[in-house]
């Protein structure tokens, strides 16, 4: 990853001005959650997106499903507001025509994977889909920092196909099977996975879940309580590119096929 010095681009307001205010300062490197450090000076009223660093990996594109950490504190007394860092849960952002703030996308859109972007602004433009507006007011000014882990097509990996279906000698008490494998970077405990996968129930082997039908790929860090058990020793030490048929039983037992398209080491 190379650093340079900040990139700042200002969004206009209605009333066509823009505004400068205090700069926040963050450090820590990407893939860590970020310490923020919040100036004394006004923030300003209008929001500014902040290139931070700059990845190495594809840029992302209008149409992309593209996955980021992202932590959120107010302005006023550096409150946190909501973090995917604590949650092990990066987000997912869907840009296909549906309803995404202009800040959300020209914080997202356009940067290389690796890249790490702030945004400054009014809550009211600066929340994304899925985040609610509690406890602030439309006004109060909020801090986001994204790490853009990647952008992926929707169908990355199905590409038309009819989506991967369960082996059909497989139980439950099965251990993983490897359907396809890979040759892409070794998947290792605490990274995280960009994957799609497909979820069924047993023995009805009815489709209950899938990216595929949500929008596309998902993150997920690969830590106790953060994915399913079964994924945590299905996944670990495989390598990028596999498919890979996961049995995971319990009181309700699912099956699992998993595309692993990236992982990302943790800082």
């Amino acid at each position: 990853m190379r650093l340079f010095w900040p990139a700042v681009f200002m969004l206009a307001t209605s009333c066509g001005l823009t505004e400068e205010g205090s700069q926040p300062v963050v450090t820590g490197t990407f893939g860590s959650k970020p310490v923020v450090a919040i100036p004394k000076g006004s923030p300003g009223r209008t929001p500014r997106i902040t290139v931070l660093s700059v990845g190495n990996g594809r840029r992302t594109v209008p149409g992309d499903v593209v996955l980021a950490d992202v932590d959120i504190r107010r302005w006023s007394g550096n409150q946190p507001y909501m973090s995917t860092y604590d949650a092990n849960q990066p987000t997912t952002v869907v840009f296909d025509g549906r309803q995404v703030s202009e800040t959300w996308r020209q914080s997202l859109i356009g940067h290389p994977a690796g890249s790490r972007v702030m945004l400054v602004s009014p809550a009211a433009e600066a929340l994304g889909p899925n985040v609610p507006l509690t406890g602030v007011s439309p006004a109060d000014t909020l801090v986001l920092v994204f790490d853009i882990l990647g952008g992926y097509p929707p169908d990355a990996r199905l590409v038309g196909r009819t989506l991967p279906v369960i082996p059909k000698d497989m139980t439950p008490v099965d251990p993983p099977r490897t359907l396809i494998d890979g040759s892409g970077r070794e998947v290792v405990a605490g990274a995280k996975v960009i994957i799609q996968y497909v979820a069924a129930t047993w023995p009805s082997r009815v489709v209950v879940d899938s990216s595929y039908r949500r929008g596309g790929p998902s993150a997920y860090t690969l830590k106790p309580g953060a994915v399913p058990a079964a994924w945590l020793d299905a996944l670990v030490g495989r390598q990028v590119g596999c498919r890979v048929a996961v049995p995971s039983a319990g009181a309700e037992p699912r099956m699992y096929v998993i595309d692993v398209l990236d992982t990302i080491t943790q800082a």
